[in-house]
């Protein structure tokens, strides 16, 4: 059994560099008797949804302090993300970020997949906040840290947590001080505009038993990219934003062992446009001769039509703890709405379309603007029981139930469109396609999600001395139901009522820690995680080469839905500390049974979610942080994985499909991912302290989708004759994202009363790097890139009391 072997030899590998660890820090432990733990690594974390060290949670999790979050300059989840081994972060546009940890990703989920779900589970404190594709963009002021659960969380976290688990933890009211902080902040980006934000937070006790926290913060984002428009004008730094909001939060202790704290959070999130170099455009590009020939330069695209997105998020949720002798009874409740809008210049499609059905230019040249629309309502309830000794059981059980609408709808208002289209397909065409639709938008649809799920789990650990044994499990029930309706010219005009699908199952957890010494753990580690399944939407048949009976409606329809996928995740860790060092690794193989993935539905402007019956990721990862000298902190973490498929999916001719082959890579995740951090402190008179902190980001080469990988660079023929350019023009295009490197310098002063004041760069050296690939209706309308921030100056002042 080759791969088998081949696995086998992976995970030896692994094995070896843990046990080369694990001897390193003995070794270090013998000639440092007495020396003592660096303090900053003691960080409490409730990833076993009970308060316990870093050191001792017994599976691979990375805490970010604040500390460590101000130090970094980080704003954003990505950010952070290149700080954290095993998190990855693909940037496609702002607020629509999606993530993966240790490789286990399924590739681009694009803006109208609203069925598919998230494949890491992402929390705001104890509130689930996951949406597949909008991954929340909160802002980072005030948190105590962020959490990074490495491998399936399913046990305790439920679905969506099949890769891992992110947890946004906030500072919480407390009724023992005054306190809070202000800051403020001014950037300019290189080449951009400039931006900046206020923010400030305030702890108030208002008794021995009462405390009110309020966070407000504004955030104003520089833009970088310039839109060519028709007429020869640019217009300069259109994807500039903003972000504002604020979190209230009381603490209300009515008697020993009892704590409630309601909560609301407020936040929206606006771009004016999108991150995306583009190096094709059928309205701008070096083929045209009726129409001045363009060749679309860096950070560079074209519109007709400005472009939008905004997020607008209201959480209210409740936690109430009860101390009942033995036992702590937890009550979690949670309501999130969600409004989000994605408004983009789809001309360039709509166009693509008309050339293909041999309108005139005018109606090709006709602004068309794609609104997709996002409304969510979500209700959580989880209550659970936890033991609260200091025993050697311990024990955790608990119900969960939650309750998603999610409203769906894509509009496609192109004025003027149902005369061109009565004219050339003839009179009454577009009024019989409406299906109830407004008139002059080619294509609509509305697509209502009910999503309920209900869960039970439970986690139990007894405690041996030198060993310890964890075991728990999950169960879940799952039922979606959801509608289908679209009209238009470019639609099927479908009335799919009451589309369904449920599931249910057992995902289980097992660990065994051996501490061969008090600064040494070893856990071993067998998890399996989950992810719901769904309906796939129809296919835009009127859009398909060949419409209903070509090779594209053949390949791609007839797939009405897709399965749960699972995953097994074995691992084998080891943590350590000694003489001021910390050391963590794990070696991992994850297992993947039924992954989800996504594929373009070739020319018809449609995706898919195949099941691939058999994948893998499979790696080795590492952090170290160390103080070597007096004033000295140093901070190294990478990850080498690799994720493929096992299996491959074809097609009734057996021709792989959408680039779904065994041993081709799993979209999205760099094999390498690697950074280091220096930060150096120094006094300067008795109560003032400098310092100056530099940091470099590795992030290796990755593919955005599956298919990326086949027959590249790969030459999109763009086949339409518009504005003189030849039926057979082409644009060839390396669709292997290239690795990249940032790296980031700040120098700044604190005081004993703490006032704080930074200045920094970062991306030194103005590095363009390639987050992901766009394309729109297989290239045949546009092709591009969503690039990261160009070198931005910047400084920061901070006091906090």
């Amino acid at each position: 059994m080759p791969g088998f072997e081949r696995h086998k030899s992976r995970l030896s590998a692994g094995a070896s560099l843990l046990l080369l660890g694990l001897a390193a820090p003995a070794l270090a432990q013998t000639g440092a008797q007495g020396a003592t733990t660096d303090a900053n690594t003691d960080i409490i974390v409730t990833a076993t949804k009970r308060a316990t060290t870093v050191q001792d949670v017994p599976f691979s999790i990375n805490a970010q302090t604040q500390e460590d979050i101000q130090r970094s300059g980080a704003v954003t989840l990505e950010d952070l993300s290149r700080n954290v081994a095993g998190l990855t972060v693909q940037n496609l546009g702002p607020g629509q970020s999606q993530v993966s940890v240790r490789g286990v990703s399924a590739g681009q989920i694009v803006r109208d997949q609203p069925g598919v779900k998230e494949q890491v589970g992402v929390y705001l404190d104890e509130s689930v906040v996951s949406l597949s594709l909008f991954t929340p963009d909160f802002d980072l002021f005030d948190l105590n840290r962020v959490e990074t659960l490495r491998g399936p969380q399913g046990t305790l976290f439920g679905s969506g947590s099949v890769g891992g688990t992110i947890r946004y933890i906030t500072n919480q009211p407390n009724t023992e001080r005054v306190e809070g902080q202000v800051e403020g902040n001014l950037n300019v980006i290189d080449g951009g505009s400039m931006g900046g934000s206020a923010k400030g937070a305030v702890n108030l006790p208002l008794s021995e038993m009462v405390a009110v926290r309020a966070v407000g913060y504004y955030t104003r984002y520089g833009g970088f990219i310039d839109a060519l428009r028709e007429g020869g004008g640019i217009d300069r730094n259109v994807n500039d934003g903003e972000r504002y909001g604020g979190r209230l939060s009381m603490l209300f202790k009515p008697a020993d062992g009892i704590s409630i704290t309601p909560r609301v959070v407020y936040q929206k999130v606006t771009a004016d446009g999108f991150n995306r170099q583009e190096v094709y455009n059928l309205f701008a590009n070096p083929f045209t001769t009726t129409r001045p020939a363009i060749t679309l330069g860096k950070r560079q695209q074209y519109l007709l039509l400005d472009e939008a997105f905004s997020d607008e998020t209201f959480l209210a949720d409740l936690t109430a703890n009860f101390d009942i002798g033995a036992v702590t009874l937890t009550s979690v409740t949670s309501y999130i709405n969600r409004d989000i809008l994605v408004s983009r210049d789809a001309s360039a499609l709509t166009g693509s379309v008309s050339v293909d059905l041999g309108f005139p230019a005018a109606a090709v040249l006709l602004p068309s603007n794609l609104r997709d629309t996002t409304d969510l309502e979500t209700f959580t309830q989880e209550v659970r029981l936890a033991s609260n000794g200091s025993g050697p059981f311990q024990w955790l059980i608990g119900g969960f139930y939650s309750d998603i609408d999610r409203g769906y709808t894509q509009r496609l208002p192109t004025p003027g469109y149902d005369a061109f289209t009565d004219a050339a397909l003839g009179a009454g065409t577009s009024a019989a396609v409406a299906n109830g639709f407004p008139a002059n938008s080619p294509y609509n649809s509305d697509i209502p999600y009910k999503i309920k799920q209900k869960a039970v789990f439970g986690e139990a650990s007894y405690d041996f001395g030198q060993l310890k044994l964890t075991a728990g499990g999950r169960y879940y029930d799952f039922k979606e139901t959801r509608d289908f309706v679209s009209g238009g010219l470019f639609a099927n005009g479908d009335r799919r009522i009451g589309d369904k699908t449920k599931s249910d199952g057992f995902t289980p957890r097992f660990i065994v820690t051996y501490e061969p010494s008090a600064n040494v753990s070893v856990n071993l580690q067998a998890a399996k995680g989950f992810r719901l399944g769904g309906v796939n939407d129809p296919l835009n048949l009127p859009l398909c080469s060949g419409g209903a009976t070509g090779p594209d409606a053949a390949t791609y329809g007839n797939r009405p839905t897709y399965k749960d996928e699972t995953l097994w995740n074995y691992e084998l860790g080891v943590k350590s500390q000694f003489a001021g060092i910390t050391f963590n690794a794990a070696g991992f193989y994850n297992d993947i049974k039924n992954l989800q993935v996504t594929a373009d539905a070739g020319s018809c402007s449609s995706r898919v979610v195949f099941n691939v019956p058999k994948a893998h990721a499979a790696g080795v990862e590492m952090e170290l942080s160390a103080r070597p000298a007096p004033g000295f902190t140093l901070g190294i973490n990478g990850t080498y994985v690799e994720s493929k498929f096992d299996s491959s999916v074809v097609d009734a001719n057996g021709v792989v499909i959408a680039g779904i082959r065994d041993g081709n890579r799993l979209p999205t995740v760099p094999k390498f991912q690697f950074s280091a951090n220096a930060d150096y402190e120094f006094p300067i008179r008795t109560d003032w302290t400098g310092y100056v902190d530099a940091s470099i980001q590795h992030v290796g080469s990755r593919y955005t989708q599956p298919s990326d990988q086949e027959n590249n660079p790969r030459t999109f023929v763009h086949g339409l004759p518009f504005g003189g350019a030849p039926a057979t023009a082409a644009t060839t295009v390396d669709l292997k994202l290239p690795n990249y490197q940032l790296v980031n310098l700040s120098v700044g002063v604190r005081t004993q009363s703490g006032f704080e004041l930074t200045a920094y760069v970062h991306n030194l050296f103005d590095t363009n790097p390639l987050l992901s690939f766009d394309r729109e209706r297989g290239g045949r309308a546009r092709l591009g890139f969503n690039v990261g921030q160009p070198r931005t100056y910047g400084i920061t002042a901070r006091q906090k009391f």
